[in-house]
């Protein structure tokens, strides 16, 4: 069967390898993240997920904005804003399209219409996204309280989540509506088109954590040197030689109330035009 001008066989085939290529870049990001380089724990894991979605793409995300180039250089590379909004990006993207990955698979099994898979995979996403991603990974960092850690990152996260549903909603809904197979957890259609969606996902949300981080609204790439294993600061002398540049200590925001309501329609807008794209293009309904 033709599908866009390839023949099933021949996507089949392309896509087989894209997943060997996935796997080659997941081993190499997770034994250089867990054993090279000085990066928070969390970020290991985003960096591992990401990758896994993403595949190579994402492992040369990874080298060229995260990876330590050198001993003790880490701290100095990472300082760069835009790299400190891609970590902010793959920690986002991480947990939100790990819950609208489970999401997608349970309203699979259970049938729900497309307009109904991709409430839930909002509901879902969002929820991982923050409650754990953010919330439970990172609550050492925000003073230890999880209900505290909740409140501090529950705006910046739905920003993010809207600018990632926006895109993952449309690509999901057009392509699954127009090529056969790719609605079906068994088939490596599904998975082909979950790791598109999510490679839009991650572009379209980029701007806005590049916002967020730029106005002290989200953390963006720090070091266990600096910050300790669980994102705990460290004090003493290695701290104070390395933390310049990390990007780990918050300052206060100088954000109003009125930006934050601006930024928060934009992502809304782009959310809905996804939505809108979805429904127009694709069989959302």
């Amino acid at each position: 069967m033709a599908a866009g001008g390839v023949s099933g066989t021949t996507a089949d085939a392309l896509m087989y390898v894209w997943f060997f290529l996935v796997a080659l870049s997941v081993v190499y990001v997770g034994l250089d993240a867990f054993t090279n380089n000085p990066e928070l724990t969390v970020m290991k894991w985003g960096w591992v997920l990401v990758t896994l979605y993403i595949g190579p793409i994402g492992a040369a995300l990874y080298v060229l904005s995260c990876k330590e180039p050198r001993p003790g250089d880490h701290e100095r590379f990472v300082t760069p804003l835009w790299k400190q909004a891609f970590g902010s990006t793959i920690h986002c993207v991480a947990g939100d399209a790990t819950g609208i990955m489970m999401a997608a698979v349970i309203a699979s099994v259970i049938g729900l219409p497309p307009w109904g898979d991709s409430l839930l995979e909002y509901i879902v996403g969002f929820g991982f996204g923050l409650l754990v991603f953010q919330a439970l990974f990172m609550r050492d960092m925000l003073g230890g309280s999880y209900l505290g850690a909740v409140r501090s990152t529950v705006f910046a996260e739905w920003l993010s989540m809207n600018c990632v549903m926006g895109a993952m909603v449309a690509v999901l809904v057009i392509i699954r509506s127009h090529v056969p197979g790719t609605d079906d957890t068994a088939g490596v259609g599904f998975w082909a088109t979950f790791s598109l969606a999510v490679l839009a996902g991650l572009a379209f949300a980029y701007p806005v954590n590049v916002w967020l981080v730029s106005n002290h609204l989200k953390h963006g790439m720090g070091t266990v040197r600096v910050l300790g294993k669980g994102g705990e600061a460290v004090h003493g002398p290695t701290a104070a030689a390395t933390s310049a540049g990390t990007g780990m200590a918050m300052p206060q925001t100088g954000v109003t109330g009125e930006q934050k309501a601006a930024m928060a329609t934009l992502t809304v807008v782009f959310l809905a035009s996804g939505v809108l794209l979805a429904a127009v293009f694709g069989r959302l309904g």
